[in-house]
């Protein structure tokens, strides 16, 4: 079973995660922040994996802490399913479209973390959530679950269907990327015979 539960208790955040990469997309997310609940769900629908994210946090001040600090256990959960990346596929893409919107995102589950985030907005916030939130999300994600990500916004008006073509990009290419490649049995999908390095 390739599936994880990761907590993290800080003064600012209590985060709980289980997480199943080989699941139906069922979720049950509640962080406290409507719209990244949103984002979530539709991550875990797209990218087949079973999600439970329990979070409480400082909101009373931002929402910076509890959204960095969900990705960040979020990836923690991701890399402990992975485990040693046997068998994996290990690279994919996926190009989204929603509406006028366009984004593509390229995953390497490789243990070599990296995001380059090509992706602006026109407003400062999407109803009460600061939308430079969002690249901090996926910084927090990338950084904890070994995973060099590359999102690339190539064009788009409506901010919703901006980020939303973001969360589902990374979930259809973590699917794709995760997936168990049977002709490779319990070999690393590198040259060097090991990933993380």
């Amino acid at each position: 079973m390739r599936s994880a539960m990761v907590e993290r208790k800080t003064r600012e955040t209590e985060v709980m995660v289980t997480l199943d990469l080989d699941g139906d997309g069922e979720y049950d997310i509640d962080t406290g922040i409507g719209f990244l609940d949103h984002m979530l769900e539709s991550f875990a629908r797209h990218a087949m994996l079973d999600l439970k994210v329990r979070a409480s946090g400082d909101l009373h001040i931002d929402f910076h802490h509890t959204t960095e600090d969900v990705g960040i256990v979020i990836g923690q959960a991701v890399a402990k399913a992975l485990g040693d990346f046997k068998g994996i596929n290990r690279f994919a893409s996926a190009t989204i479209p929603m509406d006028e919107t366009l984004t593509r995102v390229s995953v390497d589950c490789s243990g070599r973390p990296y995001l380059v985030w090509k992706v602006s907005f026109s407003k400062p916030k999407l109803g009460e959530m600061d939308t430079e939130l969002f690249k901090e999300w996926f910084q927090a994600f990338a950084q904890n679950a070994g995973i060099c990500v590359h999102v690339e916004n190539l064009y788009g008006e409506n901010n919703h269907h901006i980020v939303e073509s973001c969360f589902k990009g990374l979930a259809r290419a973590l699917r794709e990327a995760v997936a168990i490649d049977r002709r490779l049995g319990d070999a690393v999908p590198s040259t060097k015979g090991a990933l993380g390095s």
